[in-house]
């Protein structure tokens, strides 16, 4: 079990069930699933680049990530149906615990000017995506070997009914909101 699966179990399920009366632990909202996507638009002409990513995704997740390829074709961006465009890997499990834990309290906060993350990113259905520009914060990534910097977005699914169930859980959890 992990540092924050404990401190999930411990600390934040009783004191959730407090703030939203429920009579039940199973009604506390708890996590899920991390998603990371990471879309590699330059593949089209380059595919090496796409291998980059999915080798730096391999290193930031911790697990094989599944290439994502393209469901409509668009001229304008020479895309065509099928070509690979991205990766993406589902972390749920102690894996995800370990990577929530990690961004929180390594990777975010050595974002450059750093004030929180945006605490509007839910989508009413108590998820909550961040997206980061580069992938250099994460720890495991080597500075010298990147080649380009590539952004990402981080979808936490939980199983809050609402933003504010949602909300009051990741802040429970340490996620650094702005104020």
């Amino acid at each position: 079990m992990t540092r924050l699966e404990e401190k999930y179990i411990n600390t934040v399920k009783p004191s959730l069930m407090k703030e939203f009366s429920y009579t039940s632990p199973m009604e506390a909202p708890k996590l899920v699933k991390i998603v990371i996507n990471m879309g590699v638009g330059d593949a089209i002409a380059n595919p090496k680049a796409l291998e980059e990513a999915v080798e730096e995704l391999t290193q930031i997740a911790g697990q094989k990530p599944v290439i994502t390829k393209a469901k409509k074709s668009i001229a304008n961006f020479k895309l065509r149906e099928g070509m690979s465009i991205g990766c993406k890997v589902t972390l749920r499990g102690d894996r995800m615990y370990e990577f929530l834990d990690k961004l929180m309290n390594i990777s975010l906060p050595r974002v450059r000017d750093f004030r929180g993350v945006s605490a509007t990113a839910f989508d009413g259905r108590g998820n909550y995506t961040l997206g980061v520009r580069e992938q250099l914060i994460f720890p495991e990534i080597n500075f010298d070997k990147v080649n380009k910097t590539r952004g990402m977005d981080i979808v936490i699914v939980t199983t809050a009914k609402t933003n504010n169930e949602a909300f009051s859980l990741l802040k429970q959890l340490g996620m650094p909101f702005a104020k």
